[in-house]
């Protein structure tokens, strides 16, 4: 199924309009900050492209938010209501799919909730890697629930495999990699810091 009939696009192509019209940035600033192309973001924020997990990661870096800030804020509550506490079905939560690599990203818990926790299914082959400044604010925990996980952290590669767990520490360039034949699924949990 094409992303681009998913309703979540729709949201997030709004979510990144609303974020970038806030700071009062044209999209060439947005350009410059993130080093996402104009054209690109002009696609995302008509609807007419899904980001990758990679531009996505770039557009949040510069507004200074996390992936899943940005996904939680873009999925919202269906009618704009106050999010409430209590159970959340597991359809009623929108999941969000990489057209790139297939990644698939569902978010735990709402936006006003004080942690963000989200449940990322990496397919076979798949690698995704980030700008460290998509970790820049935020203290952050991976843990793998399935498979296998190479994680990149900077210069430093860790094999992380079900159960296990690293919390990250300053800012650096990072990269999840599934290097086996089977889907990894792991679950990300961080909060917001005051510095990078």
């Amino acid at each position: 199924m094409s992303n681009i009939v998913d309703p979540l696009v729709g949201r997030i192509a709004a979510r990144v309009r609303t974020e970038r019209e806030r700071r009062r940035w044209t999209l060439a600033q947005l350009a410059d900050v993130s080093g996402v192309s104009q054209a690109m973001i002009s696609r995302i924020e008509r609807g007419e492209s899904s980001p990758t997990a990679v531009v996505l990661g770039k557009l949040s870096a510069a507004f200074q938010l996390s992936i899943a800030s940005l996904l939680a804020l873009a999925e919202g509550t269906p009618d704009g209501s106050p999010s409430v506490t209590g159970v959340r079905r597991r359809t009623d939560t929108a999941e969000w799919r990489d057209p790139g690599t297939g990644y698939r990203r569902r978010q735990i818990t709402g936006p006003d909730f004080p942690a963000e926790v989200a449940e990322i299914h990496l397919p076979a082959g798949a690698q995704v890697p980030y700008p460290a400044a998509a970790f820049a604010f935020v203290r952050q925990v991976v843990w793998v629930l399935e498979g296998h996980l190479t994680f990149h952290d900077g210069d430093t590669v860790h094999e992380l495999g079900a159960g296990d767990t690293i919390e990250l520490g300053e800012p650096a360039e990072r990269v999840f990699a599934n290097t086996t034949d089977t889907e990894c699924r792991y679950a990300v949990i961080l909060t917001r810091g005051t510095q990078p």
